[in-house]
Order: structure tokens, then sequence, then C-alpha cells
């Protein structure tokens, strides 16, 4: 009856829908010439033989999804992944970094006829749901038309379990409709089976075995000669909110280390004039990178506003501040900066990455803050400390170097139920 009201009312709120699309691409949060996929339409033909789809809601479940969407083609030599997601980020990711075989669309609504479409254009033979991404319109129509379902990476953030726990008249509805759980460790484990998930299997944080993040080299190589000797740290992928502390604490640490250089990589390039302006009435020298500006040795804060270098910026810098938390965002993916020579520290808002920051926090791999004045404690500590430095960043790279040993557990479940 709850799923039955949840339909009527997807059903009739399409012109409700319309305006937030469009509201959407006005605030450059949907691609015009792409918004039929959102409808279920698309101009892409359906490839032959097995369709393997698989949905990932963002950037991060995307770059944990890349490692098993390219061991699946490997296993599957006819087969094709159709990977879905729902923002402009990943897309640009994804199609940046899919493999042969792999193609991207939008995610369409969670309305009957968009999701009826959606399946009788692509018709997948297996739906691969990352996380936690669990959408009752199209659960409910891949069983309809007879599709396993296996949930990958799978976890619940306390809060989300909590609330599926209050809405037991739908959950069952949802979560026995799952062939299949792969959850990321026993705790995650357990909450899909007391939500009524019959199949559950740990298999470990696929984000482990995420790719390490591509740098061209050249790049890399020119700006290093800018930045010289200098020491430099970066916050990664930071949300409205959080700059500000960051140049707070930049200020502070430049009255111990004048030579310091901060880079700020923000979560959303376009943010990077208003971080620019906010960083000249905190009176530091700063330069974009989206401006072409070239950092000099007058330069303490850099702004790197442009799409698809994080792994450039990892690459150059010693220490990395993984942003997202210090403000009620869930903080980032860890994972990224491990792979590169950098020692770790994050806030402690990480809902969205916890597991993670368990693990890496209990082998010694990352620093957790609480606040500004313990990021600007830390760091200081580490500027100050290049033994310890090395420590935590050799500790993080230990801690992703078996990544791979998750993504062979998680890609040989899923073979074997695909050819049941």
């Amino acid at each position: 009856m709850i799923l039955f009201l949840y339909k009527a009312i997807m059903t009739a709120a399409l012109p409700v829908i319309e305006l937030i699309l469009l509201l959407r691409v006005k605030k450059n949060k949907e691609d015009f010439s792409r918004l039929n996929e959102r409808r279920g339409i698309s101009l892409t033909p359906r490839p032959d033989g097995k369709l393997i789809w698989l949905h990932a809601s963002s950037v991060g479940e995307s770059m944990a999804a890349l490692s098993l969407i390219n061991r699946l083609l490997e296993t599957e030599k006819e087969g094709k992944v159709l990977v879905t997601t729902g923002t402009l980020t990943s897309a640009k990711l994804m199609a940046e970094r899919l493999p042969d075989r792999a193609c991207h669309q939008f995610t369409p609504i969670d309305r009957p006829k968009f999701v009826k479409r959606f399946f009788k254009h692509w018709k997948p033979n297996l739906m691969l749901v990352m996380e936690s991404e669990f959408w009752p319109i199209q659960i409910e129509a891949a069983k309809q038309f007879g599709i396993r379902i296996i949930a990958v990476n799978a976890r619940l953030s306390q809060n989300s379990f909590s609330r599926w726990r209050t809405a037991s008249f739908l959950s069952p509805t949802i979560f026995q409709s799952l062939d299949l759980v792969l959850a990321t460790n026993k705790q995650q484990g357990d909450r899909f089976a007391r939500l009524g998930a019959k199949k559950v299997i740990v298999s470990g944080n696929l984000k482990r075995s995420a790719p390490r993040l591509v740098v061209d080299l050249k790049i890399a190589q020119n700006l290093s000669e800018q930045i010289a000797n200098r020491p430099v740290w970066v916050a990664a992928s930071t949300h409205i909110g959080e700059d500000v502390p960051i140049m707070e604490v930049t200020r502070r640490l430049l009255g111990l280390f004048p030579n310091l250089l901060t880079i700020i990589v923000p979560r959303h390039p376009n943010r990077g004039k208003n971080i620019a302006q906010l960083a000249s009435k905190n009176d530091l020298k700063v330069k974009c990178r989206s401006q072409e500006q070239e950092i000099s040795t007058e330069t303490q804060l850099y702004i790197a506003d442009t799409f698809g270098e994080m792994g450039l910026f990892f690459h150059l810098s010693d220490i990395v501040f993984v942003a997202g938390s210090l403000v009620p965002v869930g903080g980032h993916n860890p994972i990224e900066p491990a792979h590169f020579d950098c020692a770790i520290i994050f806030g402690n808002l990480m809902s969205k990455n916890q597991e993670v920051a368990d693990e890496m926090l209990s082998n010694n791999a990352a620093i957790k803050v609480k606040d500004k004045l313990e990021l600007f404690g830390t760091l200081n500590m580490l500027l100050a400390d290049p033994k310890e430095t090395n420590r935590l960043a050799k500790n993080a790279q230990e801690y992703v170097k078996n990544g791979h040993e998750v993504l062979d557990i998680v890609s040989k479940k899923i073979t074997a139920l695909t050819n049941v």
C-alpha cells in the first residue's frame, strides 16, 4: 500500500519534477542536453549481448566502481556495462575513465513512467547498486523484469539505518528484493540482515581497490618547478564553510613557516572566484589555476579550481587534508590520497566514509581533527617533523596496498550469481 502511494505521488508530481530539473540546470547541476536521460529516454542504442547495469550515486561511488567495472569486463569477455550516476562531476569522470564496452547515462528519476522507459530500452541482465542507492520503483521494476539485484559495497549510515527501520512498512519491499548484499563490514552486514536482506556476505570495502588517480607528469613537473622546495599541503575537496577556517590556519602557519604554500582544491571548481575573494579579504596572496596564473615565491594560497586534476595535487603535496569533514557533508574518500606519498588528515564528520576512516585511524594511517585549532596543531607538528609525516604516508600506502583482495571477492561473487 505504501509503495502504491509512493508511486502515485511520483506520478502526480511530474510538474514539480520538471521544475526541479530546470532549476538544477540553472544551478549547473544538470546537463540540459541530456535531461531526457533523467526521464528514462536515451539516444544511445542498447549494445548487443549481456548488459550489466551498475548504479553509483556520485564521484566517490563511481571511483570505487571503476576497478570493479574493469574486472567484470575482463571476466565477461562479451559483456557490456552501463553505468548510471546522478551528478555532473561523476558524469565527467566516467566520460574520462570508463573503459571500452562501458557507457554512461544519467539515472532516471524514480517515477514509474521514467523507470519503465529505462528498463524497456536497456533491458539489463543484472543490476548492481553501489552502497545505499535504493530507489523503490527501480527495485520493483527490476524484479518485475526478472533481473537479479546485487548491493555492492553495501553500507548504511546510522541515520539511514534508523530511517529504514522506522519505515518498516516499506523496507522489506526493498531489502527482501535484493538477491545478494556484499557488505563493507560485519556491522553493515548485520544492518542489512535486520532490514530483511536474505543473503548477506561481508566482502570488505571496495573503495580500497579504487585505482590511483591519474597524474599528467609534464604538468606535475612544471608545477613542481614553480613550487621549488617549499613545504606544501593540500585541502582537498573543500565545501562552503571550510575555506575560511583553512585560510585562518594558513595565516597562523605562515608565522611559523614563512615559505609555506597552501593549495585549496574546491569540490565544485566554479567556487574558485569566490574563494579567491575570501583569500584577499584574509590578506593572503592568492593565485587561481583556472586563470592560468603561475605560482610565484610570493604566492601563499593556490586555488586549484579545475576539474579532474586532484591526483596532480596529491602528487605534489607532503600533507593532505580530506575536506567535507569539518562541515556536515560526510567527508570525502581518504583512499584517494593514500595512494600517494603524503600524510592524511581528516575532520570528525566522516559518515560517508566512516569505515575507511576508522580502519585508517586504527592502522595509524591518518589523523583525525575536530576543528580548525586541532588542524593547525596537527599541521604544525607534521610540517616540523618530516619523519612523522613520512611514517603516516607509508602507513597509508600500506593500507591500500592489498585492496585487490576485496576486488577479487566482490567480482567472484558477482560472476557466480550472474552465471547461475
